[in-house]
């Protein structure tokens, strides 16, 4: 049977394969991070603060669209997993017929949407009119295109619930190198302003999704039938029970960000510029936990499936550790190197001057994220998707109320103070809940393998001439 590089989680030594499966995967969010380091870099830096601001304000409606596709994509990835670690094939293949019928009607829903509310989304964030023209032009090609990455976020997520963590590696180290060339292609040579940022951005993503794609296509037992896509409405009603609180959680956590970037954006370019690139080390330095995060979520995923729920104990404990590593070595940049980091991507004194005052309290209050990330994707892949909706929620009203305390007294630095309420707050209602849901099941595996050792005592004691 070819498995093109699929990885089977429920055998052999978590530590290695959780390790096999981060590399690949960290590798992939750090170029994805860094080529959207260089967009901001070759936007700043050739077409200036104010276009630079402009992109960044699209930043939290952006998420608010992929991030729900995300979610979506996530959640029936679940399943699938689920699927592939009880070895259950026809299951698998119904629950990707179905994801593919379920992705494609969501992008033509959220393509539409985002195109007919995106003047009005602009103004509801108090969007400075010095900066509207730019994020429209550059909104109405990325939302329009927003198919092209549910595409690569449905594909990619497949293939990691496979175990397969080196494609969307290959896939992305092929549109990076692309979109950076074709960014400082459009910008410096042919001089199309944030447009160019966007197209190129569309493009890179295109080839991603075509290499997932490609390799998907390669795999023996998932290839699809006819019959494959004749299913009932509750399986589809399944994957949408597991997908939308998923994709609700994403969608809820970008709109207490949108609601920041209104506070923000009413103080000036400046603080919208330093916000956005505050916004962007953020999700840099995130993304080592955040892999830690989605290799919890396949080897849960595939364990439970199989009922292996002393492994899942185990891979909790390798994920907290790498996400701790990356807390202490990018968290104290954050904290000892604020100027380095805000000269790098802005200008301006006065934006720099706010960054600095933002990348220590963020730098210290690191670690309730990269937890909260691990902890999260386990309770998603144990399928129990509506906690983290619920603290997706939590996270919100925490951003918006210390905003809305402090934004006044204390003043850029409330939204660093939001950051870390959130987190901290997400953080300790997921912990909860993975406690609340593993335990039980490691209690009954428990009983199970004492009920067996004790029926075959007499064996025991015989072979061993007892």
């Amino acid at each position: 049977m070819k498995t093109a590089s699929v990885s089977d989680f429920t055998n052999g030594n978590s530590t290695k394969q959780i390790l096999g499966f981060f590399w690949p995967l960290l590798i992939t969010s750090m170029l994805q991070q860094l080529y959207n380091f260089a967009d901001t870099l070759i936007v700043g830096k050739g077409l200036g603060d104010n276009a630079l601001a402009a992109v960044g304000n699209m930043g939290s409606l952006f998420f608010l669209v992929i991030g729900f596709s995300i979610g979506l994509s996530n959640g029936f990835g679940v399943l699938i997993a689920q699927s592939f670690g009880a070895k259950n094939y026809e299951m698998l293949r119904r629950n990707l017929a179905a994801t593919i019928k379920l992705a494609a009607f969501i992008a033509i829903l959220l393509t539409t949407l985002s195109l007919l509310f995106l003047p009005n989304a602009l103004h509801l964030i108090n969007t400075d009119e010095v900066i509207m023209q730019d994020s429209l032009s550059y909104g109405y090609i990325v939302l329009g295109g927003v198919s092209t990455s549910i595409l690569y976020n449905v594909s990619s997520s497949i293939l990691r619930s496979l175990g397969d963590s080196k494609t969307p590696l290959k896939a992305i180290v092929a549109s990076s190198f692309l979109n950076v060339g074709l960014d400082a292609f459009f910008i410096f040579v042919l001089h199309t302003g944030v447009e160019g940022a966007a197209i190129a951005t569309i493009i890179s993503q295109i080839v991603s999704s075509v290499i997932c794609i490609r390799r998907l296509m390669r795999i023996d037992f998932i290839k699809l039938k006819k019959s494959d896509f004749k299913n009932r409405l509750s399986l589809y009603l399944g994957l949408l029970k597991n997908g939308l609180p998923m994709a609700f959680m994403n969608s809820i956590t970008a709109i207490g960000c949108m609601v920041v970037q209104s506070f923000v954006n009413e103080y000036g370019v400046a603080y919208t510029s330093a916000y956005s690139v505050c916004g962007k080390y953020n999700n840099l330095f995130m993304n080592p936990a955040f892999t830690a995060g989605n290799a919890m979520s396949a080897f849960t995923s595939q364990n439970y499936g199989a009922g292996n729920f002393d492994r899942i104990r185990e891979g909790l404990r390798v994920c907290l550790k790498i996400a701790f590593v990356a807390y202490l070595l990018l968290g104290s940049l954050l904290v000892f190197f604020p100027h380095t980091l805000a000269t790098f991507l802005l200008e301006g004194e006065e934006p720099i001057a706010l960054a600095v005052s933002y990348f220590p309290i963020t730098g210290v209050s690191l670690i309730a994220v990269d937890f909260l990330f691990v902890y999260r994707s386990g309770v998603q892949g144990m399928g129990h998707p509506f906690i983290p909706m619920c603290s997706g929620i939590l996270e919100m009203v925490m951003r918006i109320l210390v905003i809305v305390l402090f934004m006044g007294s204390i003043g850029f630095r409330a939204t660093a103070f939001a950051e870390t309420a959130a987190w901290t707050g997400a953080l300790l209602v997921n912990m909860a809940a993975f406690y609340r849901f593993l335990l039980p099941k490691l209690s009954k595996e428990g009983r199970h393998s004492k009920m067996t050792l004790k029926g075959h005592l007499p064996t025991l004691k015989k072979a061993i001439g007892q």
